[in-house]
């Protein structure tokens, strides 16, 4: 940038001023680009997500490689802020099975809503709450420490779902 008489007079009136003038970027530093938009998780709505877990979305993966689709929401890090899988298995015990992978009964507590499910809930680095009902198994993967945002999340999926 070359800086000509007039602004340099400007600047320096600026100053003695007493005010100062706003820095101007290096010319070689880019800004920082937008955050992508969000996709469409089929069974629930980024907005709500953002209020539910108390992160801005940014970006929302779907896996429809599954009957029902797997969905990760994205804030600014680096890991998904949450992620939501349902399951259904072929019989209750499998679907137990996944709850127990994916919060196991041995280590975390036992969960219980909506009314007829049952499974575990933890929270540490992060929160799970997985809960089955007949041959259906509903995870959800938090990067918030408290499992009742999963809690009311999983209860959502459920609800809009139908399950």
């Amino acid at each position: 940038m070359r800086i000509t008489l007039p602004t340099a007079l400007a600047a320096a009136a600026l100053l003695l001023a007493g005010c100062t003038a706003a820095p101007e970027t290096a010319p070689d530093t880019a800004p920082e680009p937008a955050p992508a938009p969000a996709e469409a998780c089929p069974y629930l709505v980024a907005q709500w997500l953002a209020e539910a877990n108390g992160q801005r979305v940014t970006r929302v993966g779907v896996d429809d490689k599954f009957d029902t689709p797997a969905c990760q929401f994205w804030s600014y890090g680096e890991q998904p802020q949450l992620t939501v899988l349902v399951r259904h298995m072929p019989t209750p015990e499998e679907a137990m099975a996944v709850v127990d992978w994916a919060a196991p009964v041995a280590t975390t507590n036992p969960a219980s809503q909506p009314a007829g499910w049952n499974g575990g809930r933890g929270g540490a680095e992060g929160a799970v709450y997985s809960v089955a009902k007949r041959p259906v198994a509903v995870s959800v993967w938090s990067d918030q420490q408290e499992s009742v945002k999963a809690q009311v999340v999983a209860e959502q999926v459920i609800a809009t779902l139908g399950l």
